[in-house]
């Protein structure tokens, strides 16, 4: 008979007003609450082992701070760190903690981030503390119409990334889209029921300087008051070429989006509400016909793969280097680029400038958590949504929820034909060519050892 037994915890992280805001190429400080920040946890007892997975409303941590705050839970909680499993979900109006992933400089506020440990390793001990008999059950819903590929390929041949609703120049999308989501449900004995959602989108549907876990809090609030007794917890999938901007919007589509910002993406409170809906309709679909599985074991292991740098050459750091002190003295205008091509041009002379002394690589860290068939397969940074499709393709478990920004946020993972092809996600990227296909083979290794 198995003994598996889980529990939750929710904690508020809500930061004070005039904190930075992470998430974009400029400064921005907080000056309202639209919805508090949360951190949710889930932790499993089985055979004697205990693990924990953790979503925290935030855009992204650094893997040096990530294992800070693992450490801390780890020492307060008695859980080996390679159990802590901390995720962030990517809302992009949350504040800077630790360093910046592209410029790996120091943003993050002291008494906030010290704040923000101390917060996390209390929802750890109360999601521990919460550990109650429970049935796992899994199935996969969808959720069409909120995730949309934002690289296109121009009638000129050249690569954009968000072009622009409507924008007549653009000749095709390039990628493929996965409307799948990974749904868990947690049936306790006498206490509330857990359900987990896993999909993979960029929250950054709000924008502005106004604190809100964009979609992500929508999906909890909407399913959590359809189903009373329920807690929801959302874990982002693999979304670094997908977001909310449907170029080919048409009739009530552009409902909800309010305004454009400076990448001229349309933006809105409500839209980030609609998708919150959607995916809340997801679990719905199946909550009731879920496939119950017996949990006879608890695992959990990580594994370092060192990917090359993605250096620049001594020409290119001509150009990186005006581009970089135009942008540092307020003067993007003289930049000759404007919209999201402005963003790619900046973020890709950020990157080449910091790496121009290398270093010529990056340990980056795969984390998996095996609930007896189940398994949590999380990457410290973004990657595309080709990486999570051959993960779980490939993956020897029965469900597997790949989970993007997880211990750790050290940049893009593209595929290799996103280098082949340009746009701001290759550009940017600190990782040479190769990196998605490293990574997805790296962690279907890292899975099949824990099967």
């Amino acid at each position: 008979m198995s003994d598996f037994s889980a529990g939750f915890a929710r904690v508020d992280v809500t930061p004070p007003l005039g904190i930075s805001i992470n998430g974009y190429f400029f400064d921005r400080f907080a000056d309202g609450v639209l919805d508090p920040l949360e951190a949710n946890a889930v932790a499993f007892s089985c055979s004697g082992e205990r693990a924990l997975v953790l979503a925290l409303d935030n855009c992204e941590i650094d893997q040096d701070t990530m294992d800070g705050f693992r450490r801390r839970i780890s020492a307060d909680c008695g859980l080996k760190e390679e159990a802590i499993f901390l995720h962030t979900t990517h809302t992009h109006v949350a504040p800077f903690v630790g360093h910046d992933a592209v410029e790996k400089t120091k943003h993050g506020e002291p008494e906030y981030e010290a704040y923000l440990a101390r917060k996390l390793s209390t929802a750890a001990a109360l999601a521990l503390d919460d550990l109650s008999p429970a049935r796992l059950g899994w199935a996969v819903g969808q959720a069409p119409g909120i995730s949309f590929l934002r690289r296109f390929r121009m009638k000129d041949g050249s690569i954009q990334t968000n072009p622009g609703v409507g924008n007549p120049d653009i000749a095709e999308p390039i990628g493929t889209v996965d409307e799948r989501v990974n749904v868990l449900r947690l049936v306790r004995d006498g206490a509330p029921e857990i359900v987990i959602a896993n999909f993979g989108v960029h929250p950054d549907t709000v924008g502005g300087c106004k604190l809100t876990a964009d979609y992500p809090g929508f999906f909890r609030r909407t399913l959590e008051a359809a189903l009373p007794g329920t807690r929801a917890v959302f874990f982002n999938g693999a979304q670094g070429d997908v977001n909310h901007v449907n170029v080919s919007a048409k009739d009530g589509g552009m409902n909800g989006l309010e305004y454009q910002e400076f990448d001229h993406v349309y933006r809105g409170y409500e839209h980030a509400a609609h998708m919150g809906r959607v995916l809340a309709g997801s679990v719905l679909q199946v909550f009731t016909k879920v496939n119950f599985i017996t949990v006879s074991s608890l695992r959990s292991a990580q594994l370092t793969v060192e990917l090359p740098s993605n250096m620049p050459s001594a020409e290119e750091l001509v150009t990186a280097n005006r581009y970089v002190a135009l942008h540092s003295a307020g003067r993007d205008c003289d930049i000759p680029f404007r919209g999201m091509e402005l963003t790619t041009a900046v973020a890709e002379a950020i990157r080449m400038k910091q790496l121009e002394h290398g270093p010529a690589a990056f340990p980056i860290r795969l984390s998996a958590v095996a609930v007896g068939p189940i398994a949590f397969l999380g990457i410290p940074g973004e990657p595309f949504t080709g990486v999570g499709l051959a993960i779980k393709v490939g993956s020897p478990f029965t469900l597997t929820l790949p989970c993007c920004l997880t211990n750790g946020s050290e940049g893009y993972f593209p595929m290799q034909e996103a280098y082949d092809e340009g746009g701001y996600e290759a550009r940017s990227s600190c990782f040479r060519p190769g990196v998605a296909e490293i990574l997805a083979k790296k962690s279907l290794e890292l899975l099949q050892s824990l099967h």
